[in-house]
């Protein structure tokens, strides 16, 4: 499976979030965890003690306002096989 998600990531980043295998909406959005139900955000913004952010815009902005990349550790690798 090829896609192409950009990494969210700044010089003040921290911590890493590797990325697995994306959904479709995923790979539909360019985005990791971009599907609104996704309980990625939900069980994040707890640990953080901040909203749940909406938008892409807010995830991107919520993702660097706490020094946290997500970075597409499948894409990084060359597999081969089935």
């Amino acid at each position: 499976m090829e896609h192409t998600i950009d990494p969210v990531y700044d010089e003040h980043s921290r911590i890493l979030i590797l990325g697995s295998f994306p959904s479709v909406k995923s790979r539909e959005q360019k985005f990791f965890y971009g599907h609104k139900q996704n309980r990625f955000w939900k069980v994040l913004a707890g640990i953080l003690g901040c909203e749940v952010p909406q938008t892409i815009e807010e995830k991107k902005a919520m993702l660097l306002e706490h020094h946290i990349a997500v970075w597409d550790v499948i894409q990084s690798c060359e597999i081969e096989g089935s």
